[in-house]
């Protein structure tokens, strides 16, 4: 399930940012969530785990207009391979149904796939 960022995920969001290979460093990272709070077309949504209710995803978008930019994806390694990402993308989709969802260089990968799949080739 999504669930929308606010102050009190802030150091579960930092962790899983620091999956991402451009937050390596805490300020850096630190840096990205002010930039999302502070942006009124930036959402941060974390993704709550249906067996454990555990927090284990993050999504990143640019909403503008009709699209929905993908800026960053990340799951907790250990829950990798599971097609989570293919869940969050879909309820990203369900949230804005009349939004476009497009990447940047870095997700582009994930939403092919995901694309691919939800039309079947």
């Amino acid at each position: 399930m999504l669930i929308q960022y606010n102050d009190d995920y802030e150091k579960i969001s930092m962790g899983l940012l620091s999956y991402i290979e451009d937050f390596k460093e805490p300020a850096r990272i630190e840096e990205e969530i002010e930039r999302y709070k502070s942006s009124e077309t930036r959402e941060l949504f974390l993704w709550q785990s249906e067996e454990t209710s555990n927090l284990i995803g993050l999504i990143g978008i640019e909403k503008e207009d009709e699209l929905v930019l993908l800026r960053h994806i990340s799951i907790d390694p250990s829950f990798r391979n599971e097609g989570i990402s293919y869940k969050m993308l879909d309820a990203l989709n369900e949230r804005y149904p009349d939004n476009n969802i497009v990447s940047t260089l870095e997700t582009a990968t994930i939403v092919s796939k995901w694309q691919k799949r939800r039309t079947g080739q």
